[in-house]
């Protein structure tokens, strides 16, 4: 009985990852898909082992991940990687959503789709992650992010205080944020695999912007020689997650929870930031959350964009590198105190992030309907 099981596994991973026809002018573009793979694999490992000794009680959390540190034997290896993994995770996936957009990635509807839910899944395991440390930063940026649950019509105070098993952040929200952590992944690695799926079933873009059958290869060995330049990419990471591990966190995270005292400016991390600028930028609390939630799921709405022609590739350059421009603006932005200027740069700039993504779409549907 498990013989046929065993054989259409390998069936299926040889279609996947050997046999598989690729285009032949995928750049080094296409590796950050890949090295994705590697990151995820990476991060799930490290943080079993960081498991085993964590303590997801709100009064030995953070000593428990101080002896993970200074007690266990190479804990704090697996500690500086799985903090720096994460970190690695997102320049990676805003690289690969980048080359997303640059060569409109986007026509490939459940690729796409699947790809935003991978998105913000990652960014909830990431603040799940980032509150377990039950520093002084996430502690009350726990606080702040469940809080806003409260906009939610008619039950979102009942919402949070499910939310927090109580009446405030405490040991049950630990244990349920504890628990989601580790589960979150695992649902994501199974939508990578569907992903895949719809990526090997629809086929990739590439640098003419073609989805043809005319310039395939096999993808061994040409690209999986090509994915193995991966590896020098994760030996830059080793060695400044060793030499500066934690030039990425903030010195609030070295200070044990404090429920009585907030620090004097509450900022999250740095991939965060563009959705936290935005957020801040709109003085009503309910326009704020409904804009927070926008920036991220308004992504989904760019599948239903129909490009099919070529003749706007420089229009498309442009509109994505002003995008890119104004996510780092917010991101600038999200860092800077709340006050003037910044707010008002702030508002400015999120009007132009969604102002970008309405033109990307309209753009590409209405010059669908006319080259049709």
């Amino acid at each position: 009985m498990i013989f046929p099981v065993v054989s259409g596994l390998l069936l299926f991973a040889k279609s996947m990852f050997v046999s598989l026809p690729g285009s032949k002018s995928l750049s080094l573009f296409w590796n950050f898909g890949s090295m994705l793979a590697m990151i995820l694999a990476f991060q799930i490992v490290t943080g079993l082992f960081l498991v085993i000794n964590y303590k997801s009680d709100s009064s030995l959390a953070f000593q428990s991940v101080q002896f993970i540190m200074y007690e266990v034997e190479f804990g704090f290896l697996f500690r500086i990687f799985h903090f720096n993994g994460a970190n690695l995770f997102f320049i990676f996936l805003y690289l690969h959503m980048l080359k997303g957009l640059f060569y409109c990635s986007y026509r490939l509807t459940m690729v796409w789709v699947s790809g935003v839910t991978i998105f913000i899944l990652v960014m909830l395991t990431a603040f799940l992650g980032y509150v377990l440390v039950w520093g002084q930063m996430s502690f009350w940026a726990a606080v702040v992010i469940t809080n806003l649950v409260s906009v939610v019509p008619y039950i979102g105070v009942t919402l949070i205080f499910w939310i927090w098993a109580g009446f405030s952040v405490n040991n049950g929200t630990l244990g349920l944020f504890f628990m989601l952590h580790f589960l979150v992944p695992f649902i994501i690695l199974m939508i990578v695999v569907a992903h895949l799926i719809f990526l090997h079933d629809s086929g990739s873009t590439s640098t003419l912007l073609c989805l043809g059958d005319y310039d395939k290869v096999k993808f061994f060995p040409f690209y999986m020689a090509k994915d193995g330049l991966n590896l020098l990419l994760w030996t830059g990471f080793f060695f400044l997650a060793l030499s500066y591990p934690f030039m990425l966190g903030d010195a609030e995270m070295f200070i044990a929870a404090n429920s009585l005292s907030s620090p004097v400016h509450i900022v999250p991390e740095w991939y965060f930031l563009f959705a936290y600028a935005i957020l801040r930028a709109i003085p009503n609390k309910i326009m704020g959350v409904v804009a927070l939630l926008a920036s991220v799921v308004s992504l989904y709405f760019l599948a239903l964009s129909k490009n099919y022609t070529t003749m706007l590739n420089l229009l498309n350059k442009f509109l994505v590198y002003w995008f890119v421009s104004v996510w780092m603006l917010l991101t600038w932005v999200g860092q800077c105190s709340v006050e003037a200027p910044f707010v008002v740069l702030g508002f400015i700039f999120s009007m132009c992030y969604f102002g970008l993504l309405g033109i990307i779409y309209s753009v590409y549907t209405f010059s669908y309907k006319l080259f049709l």
